[in-house]
């Protein structure tokens, strides 16, 4: 520094009330200072002129200073005793881009642009910086807390996580967030864990899971802290355990792992498996085709050198009273069976298959004939509505009484008289031709000449709806039949003398049949083979009843709970019949009297449809049965309030209340009780508010306007479609 130099601080050291002495030195880099109730506005003048640098005070920078230094202090140092003078006095630096420097308070500068270091450049002294740390084996929400209690929160310090990203974001003196991050790096570091895969030679994978997991959930929270425990898990397929956590529990388990792997005194291992939802009959089946590919596989292979001989026999027997296997193989064998075993042994599960048939029919038949006859044996006759006129003709001549006579043999003297009585008509024809009026049949007798006259009008609609369900496992047979059985004639023999008469029957099933057989496939969909079958009596004839049937056979895939069409019949038939006589049938008007004609128009509309839904778990077939049984349940109570017609006092069978609770979980029973309790707050807390009952009263209201609105918009689109 030279004399002028060291003479103007000299002079604004005495003006400011302090004395700058400096050093007699032959280069301008170093300085020495000593401040003694300087102006701290004062003294950053003094530096930012000493160091050429360009700096702006925030006008809250106020207060003196004392500082001494006795050694000499170059560039940098002379900054870095800059900043440590105002981080003692509670103010900080804030460098620019364009070589400017802020002095501001400590609060106000972990907002401001300081600057965002990183290893290449963390930053030194009480420099202020901000630092990114990424965490890999820590959770940055529960380091942050921590951290905050080693900063400086009240002055430019913070501590800011990101849990998307799991990282750190740490503002302050750059001495103090350096130290941080290494704080941060190491508890990172304690957090990381290896995983190590261990393959056995000899014992099964998850018998020494379940030996290491029993014996650390004893010890693990007497004798280790939480999170030093390993963590095994067995992998069935190669026979290895794979072991996770630090590296000195992680070696201490391995080497557990590697006592316990050791071959057995003896070759022989039997071993009883309970089977929880396969057959053990059934599994006996399949496991013994597979144990002897499994021996032929093995003894096709070369023995391993200082191994004993093998003895690969394997036996597996069913014991069908605890539905259990008994299994003797040796121990690389038992592996392979129990995971064949284990993948066989699983729940299955259910699918609810629901068939709605739907029936829609009407027919309208209308008819008029008119047929006459005379004594000469002239006239007309039809035959498509009824009677014909002469059947009836037939029939009223032979019902006709025959009056009393007297019949007389013989000659004169031998004249011999017999007086016949009346006698009554035989009215068996008539019955028969009166059977088959349909509608009115008028007859009209005039002289010689007789008419009869038929009409007849008749309107037909029926509306079936059948919705059988039957629940089965996947890939199981399920039938389900409601109806009756008819008695059919199909033979009748008798003898010459019919001293030996019989007949033979057979019953036929008639109703609503439905045979299915489920088979899911990945995600939700089902494949199903459907036989559907609804049958019904139609009538007799003269040789036997008659019967519609309506059968479908088929196989579709559907999704669950969806509803799927599975064919159907829509049919329309339009018939006419018109008899007459010729050119006289066609006069208008008085051609009636010389025809007959009948018309009729049925409709048919016939359709089926399915819907699977799959059962997985005990709380979805809780949820379906419960509404089935509430279904019914409501149709009790219905007919109680009605009652039993003529029998007031009657009382109606009811189903008992189902009670939910005793089927559900107990976590599902804690959810529904919270959700009940919080509407019973709600609703008493609407009760005693008048605010919350006021809304409450608005909401309804805005509700009941809408759907009066959509109602209004719907019939205004529909009688403008009109």
């Amino acid at each position: 520094m030279n004399n002028n130099k060291i003479r103007r601080k000299l002079i604004a050291g005495v003006i400011a009330g302090a004395s700058l002495f400096a050093p007699t030195l032959a280069w301008s880099e170093q300085y020495a200072a000593n401040f003694k109730g300087t102006d701290i506005q004062e003294f950053i003048n003094i530096v930012g002129k000493n160091l050429n640098r360009t700096i702006i005070v925030d006008p809250t920078v106020r207060g003196k200073i004392n500082v001494r230094s006795y050694d000499l202090l170059n560039d940098e140092q002379y900054y870095q005793f800059f900043l440590n003078v105002l981080q003692v006095y509670g103010y900080a630096v804030v460098e620019m881009d364009n070589n400017i420097i802020k002095v501001i308070k400590d609060k106000d500068a972990k907002t401001s642009a300081i600057r965002v270091a990183d290893d290449d450049a963390p930053g030194l002294g009480d420099e202020m910086v901000t630092r990114i740390v990424a965490l890999y084996n820590t959770e940055a929400k529960q380091l942050a807390p921590l951290l905050r209690q080693l900063n400086d929160n009240a002055g430019g310090g913070n501590v800011v996580n990101y849990d998307p990203s799991n990282v750190l974001m740490i503002s302050g003196r750059a001495a103090v967030v350096n130290k941080l991050v290494e704080i941060v790096r190491r508890v990172d570091k304690q957090g990381d864990t290896e995983v190590q895969v261990v393959p056995l030679e000899h014992a099964s994978a998850g018998e020494i899971v379940r030996i290491v997991d029993t014996l650390y959930r004893s010890t693990a929270n007497q004798s280790q802290l939480p999170g030093q425990a390993p963590k095994v898990v067995a992998d069935e397929r190669t026979n290895a355990v794979i072991v996770s956590g630090d590296e000195k529990s992680r070696q201490r388990v391995v080497s557990l792992i590697r006592k316990l792997d050791a071959e057995q005194a003896n070759t022989g291992n039997t071993k009883v498996r309970y089977l929880r939802y396969a057959k053990a009959e059934d599994l006996v089946e399949v496991l013994t085709g597979f144990a002897e590919k499994l021996v032929n596989d093995q003894d096709g292979g070369q023995p391993q050198a200082g191994r004993s001989k093998r003895r690969n026999e394997i036996n597996i027997m069913a014991h069908a009273d605890t539905n259990a296997l008994v299994i003797s193989a040796e121990p690389d064998q038992m592996r392979t069976i129990e995971s064949v075993v284990n993948q066989l042994d699983i729940r299955r599960a259910q699918v609810l298959v629901e068939a709605i048939i739907v029936e829609v029919a009407e027919g309208d038949d209308v008819g008029f004939g008119v047929q006459w006859a005379s004594a000469a044996g002239g006239g007309t006759q039809f035959n498509n509505l009824g009677p014909t006129i002469g059947e009836i003709g037939a029939g009223v001549w032979q019902a006709q009484p025959q009056e009393a006579s007297q019949t007389c043999t013989g000659s004169g003297d031998n004249k011999t008289c017999t007086d016949n009585p009346e006698v009554q008509g035989d009215i068996t024809l008539l019955a028969q031709a009166l059977g088959k009026v349909n509608g009115m049949a008028w007859g009209v007798a005039m002289g010689d000449f007789g008419a009869l006259i038929q009409a007849v009008s008749s309107d037909t609609k029926s509306n079936v709806l059948a919705t059988p369900s039957i629940t089965t496992l996947d890939n199981q047979e399920a039938s389900f039949i409601v109806g009756d059985e008819v008695p059919i004639l199909t033979g009748s023999t008798s003898s010459s003398n019919n001293n030996n008469p019989f007949q033979t029957v057979e019953r036929k099933e008639v109703g609503v049949k439905l045979k299915v057989v489920p088979q899911i496939n990945e995600g939700t969909s089902v494949k199903l083979t459907i036989e559907q079958e609804v049958s019904g009596i139609n009538g007799k004839t003269g040789v036997d009843v008659t019967f519609a049937t309506r059968r479908l056979t088929t196989t579709v895939m559907a999704d669950s709970g969806q509803i799927v069409v599975l064919g159907g019949l829509i049919n329309e038939e339009t018939q006419e019949s018109v008899q007459k006589v010729p050119f006289l049938g066609d006069i208008p008007i008085i051609g009636h009297l010389f025809k007959s004609s009948s018309s009729g128009k049925k409709k048919k509309n016939l359709m089926v449809f399915i819907k699977p839904t799959i059962i997985r778990d005990g709380i979805t077939m809780e949820g379906i049965a419960g509404r089935k049984y509430n279904y019914f349940r409501a149709l009790q109570l219905e007919q109680q309030e009605r009652g039993v017609n003529l029998m007031p006092n009657a009382d109606v069978p009811i189903l008992e209340e189902w009670d939910q609770e005793a089927y559900l979980p107990p976590e599902v029973n804690e959810v529904l009780q919270r959700y009940k309790d919080g509407k019973d707050l709600e609703t008493k807390m609407r009760e005693t508010d008048p605010a919350l009952r006021h809304i409450s009263e608005s909401k309804a209201a805005d509700s009941a306007a809408k759907e009066q609105a959509e109602t209004e918009a719907k019939a205004a689109e529909k009688s403008e479609d009109e």
